[in-house]
């Protein structure tokens, strides 16, 4: 259940590294700051996911 997690949370992570490039490169601000909290959300559960394994060991 863990590893799923931690796949789905780098998924969001890889999804918000496009987002803020496609609102870059078309200039959308909206959406480029959409893709930094894509980013942000997944990096905090993955931080999230290496304290409960910290725990678990």
């Amino acid at each position: 259940m863990a590893q799923d997690d931690k796949v789905d949370n780098k998924a969001q992570e890889l999804k918000g590294k496009v987002k803020e490039g496609i609102g870059k490169a078309v200039g959308n601000e909206r959406l480029e700051a959409e893709g930094k909290k894509d980013q942000t959300v997944g990096n905090l559960k993955n931080a999230g996911e290496k304290v409960k394994d910290a725990f678990r060991d």
